[in-house]
């Protein structure tokens, strides 16, 4: 996990400013380096290969900077007999070997969670994003050429963006809680799309190309005559076994929850240590609180369990800082206390692993099974409910799935290239990051999204259940975390923190000036109790990020002493 920025084409002395803007992204270490036509700037969290994967890297005539972790090094190695060839451990040389023999073929045979800048030794340069967008990437096209980085902030510290705000971005945020597509909430950026690779050519885009993070042809139903759980904790501890791949401490996050259980399960059946495992509950009356249950699961698999609590104190505190770590917004309140579980961690770990997509592969989620009801009996389509016109048809657009799916699958697919990589994986790498810490998915592994994929219906939902396969699994690996327990979420009381002072909020933040052009009744809005929390958000994350204010100027500024 890292940060990487650079200047492709004309002028590359922004570089250096690019990359320090965005050092926390690498708190071991910075290097940049002049390239004909490029500069290529690293900041370094180390965790492969500690002393000699340090970036930018050069082997068989080429250079990469990257950013996460390509996690079939190993057998990228071994497969393609590069073991006499390699001079590092570095889990991204590999990749500048077979773009040597290859070409642009060899980012098709990533396994992991990247995005990277690679200059090869045939002069041609290409950005890359993993598919299912779990690290970020950001370019802009300017009169110097190309600038591309991992946080928005780099562009500004550079000089190369003015804060002039996306209105139609601002308005997904506070309608949806996250931004659609490749557009950002800053004029003239945007992001590298979820499995896209741009070649470059004299600073300029000549040619891009996008991998689907799931399969665009109905899959088969091939795995329903074979014995499914049994293939399942196969492509399950596979995948759990490669997200471990480190030189580092690694632990995970905990909750009370199916995903992160399972996660959970196998890295103890995987290591021979106690696993370090965090979790996070919370200090208010009638919050859902799942400590009792992470215990539980803890308990029964001898982890080195630790908890930590979020009340009152921790939202006002964390808030700015929060929303100054999310310089590319989402307003989801699971924000707050993910930040704290990695502020809480990071001082005994540097990679966590973490149970996101889950539940969008294997069909957690209420909503999906309300899809599949007849309307009579409560169906309703997975869409987001109390949208503009304007913004629900954004987002149809852009969570549009492939023809031949199943009304399960459509929803499912709609979730994967929508709410996860622009609110739930943006989440989860800015709150560590801001820490030093690497955030690890092991759901969302091209193995585990094609076994997921591949599954009849009737084996992710059924009997009134999301995950089906995922809990008869678990019941026979882990009892004690009750799969077939309601679920409860990871759901923060934001709004018994917001009402008492919503009298004093509420003028402050009407008068924010992002605020007032989006929102003209926000003020009546944060009296009544319309959306108060992405209306906060909004106010304190546009004052640091559009008026440059420091984190707690912003919220002094909204929440008087």
């Amino acid at each position: 996990m890292c940060g990487i920025a650079g200047q492709l084409g004309g002028d590359d002395s922004r570089a250096e400013a690019m990359i320090r803007a965005i050092a926390h992204r690498g708190p071991d270490g910075v290097r940049l380096e002049q390239l004909p036509g490029a500069a290529l700037a690293h900041a370094r969290l180390s965790i492969i290969d500690l002393e000699g994967g340090w970036q930018p890297l050069h082997a068989a005539g080429g250079a990469v900077v990257g950013n996460g972790e390509i996690y079939n090094y190993v057998e990228l190695t071994r497969d393609h007999q590069l073991g006499p060839h390699l001079g590092t451990g570095s889990d991204f040389e590999p990749l500048l070997h077979l773009y040597a023999r290859e070409g642009p073929a060899a980012f098709d045979r990533l396994r992991g969670m990247y995005a990277l800048c690679l200059v090869g030794p045939d002069g041609r340069t290409f950005l890359a994003r993993d598919p299912f967008g779990i690290k970020p990437l950001y370019l802009m096209e300017h009169a110097g050429g190309l600038a591309f980085a991992s946080e928005p902030r780099a562009f500004f510290a550079a000089g190369l963006m003015q804060r002039a705000l996306d209105e139609t971005a601002a308005r997904e945020l506070l309608e949806l809680n996250y931004v659609l597509g490749e557009r950002t909430p800053f004029q003239g950026l945007r992001r590298v799309a979820p499995g896209e690779v741009i070649e470059v050519r004299d600073g300029r885009i000549v040619a891009n190309h996008r991998r689907a993070p799931l399969p665009l042809n109905p899959p088969a139903e091939a795995r329903a005559a074979d014995d499914p759980i049994a293939a399942l904790d196969a492509v399950l501890e596979d995948s759990v076994r490669v997200h471990q791949r480190s030189d580092a401490p690694y632990g995970l996050f905990l909750s009370g929850g199916v995903d992160s259980a399972a996660i959970a399960t196998l890295m103890a059946r995987l290591n021979t240590r106690p696993v370090t495992a965090f979790t996070c509950g919370f200090d208010a009356p009638g919050a859902a609180d799942e400590r009792a249950a992470a215990e539980a699961v803890a308990r029964a698999l001898d982890l080195d369990w630790r908890e930590t609590t979020f009340g009152e104190a921790d939202f006002w505190r964390i808030l700015p800082q929060v929303a100054w770590a999310m310089d590319d917004p989402t307003a989801d309140y699971a924000t707050l206390p993910t930040y704290k579980l990695a502020e809480a961690a990071k001082d005994s770990l540097t990679v966590v692993l973490t149970g996101e997509g889950g539940d969008e592969l294997f069909a957690g989620y209420g909503r999906y099974r309300r899809a599949l009801r007849p309307r009579l009996l409560g169906g309703r389509p997975a869409e987001p409910r109390g949208t503009s016109p304007e913004v629900l048809a954004a987002w149809r657009d852009a969570a549009r799935p492939p023809r031949g799916l199943s009304a399960l699958q459509q929803a499912q697919w709609a979730d994967v290239v929508t709410w996860l990589p622009n609110d739930l994986l943006l989440k989860l790498d800015r709150c560590l990051m801001a820490h030093g810490l690497e955030g690890r998915t092991p759901f969302l592994d091209p193995a585990v999204a094609a076994f997921a994929w591949s599954l009849p219906d009737r084996l992710k939902t059924q009997g009134g259940y999301g995950k089906w396969i995922l809990r008869k699994w678990l019941e026979r690996a882990c009892p004690a975390a009750r799969p077939w327990a309601k679920k409860q979420g990871f759901t923060t009381p934001v709004e018994a923190w917001i009402a008492p002072r919503a009298g004093d909020l509420a003028p402050r933040i009407a008068r924010v000036a992002a605020v007032r052009r989006l929102v003209p009744d926000a003020e009546d809005r944060m009296r009544q109790g319309t959306g108060r929390w992405p209306l906060l958000f909004l106010a304190v994350w546009s004052l640091i990020h559009l008026e440059g204010a420091q984190p707690d100027d912003a919220l002094r500024t909204v929440l008087p002493s």
